[in-house]
């Protein structure tokens, strides 16, 4: 009556290892897609952020012959918005008919 007696197979120990070093691979390359992707989002939102940006800027001098003075007016008035925890946006205007200097930072 030995046929319904469980026997280890040979070599199950290796296949063990084997099929936890192949989970481990795929769930490295499927991290790694996962930051690339992540990586590219934020450069798309930071160009769609400088296009706003300068689009907002020459719509205000357009429209009012002055650019704007403050990163704020632009808010209020031209409906510019984006997200603070995520860009810094440094502008430092040089006169009321010079473009100003639009610096943006990613913060981390």
């Amino acid at each position: 009556m030995k046929r319904f007696v469980y026997r280890k197979p040979k070599g199950s120990c290796s296949k063990i290892f084997l099929s936890a070093a192949v989970f481990l691979v795929i769930a490295l390359v499927f991290l790694q897609g996962i930051d690339s992707i992540s990586t590219g989002t934020k450069r798309r939102q930071r160009e769609s952020l400088e296009n706003a940006l300068m689009r907002s800027v020459t719509h205000c001098y357009a429209l009012e012959g002055t650019y704007p003075v403050t990163l704020d007016y632009l808010k209020e008035h031209y409906g510019l918005t984006y997200d603070e925890s995520l860009f810094f946006v440094d502008y430092q205007t040089l006169g009321s008919n010079i473009l100003p200097d639009i610096t943006i930072i990613e913060r981390k």
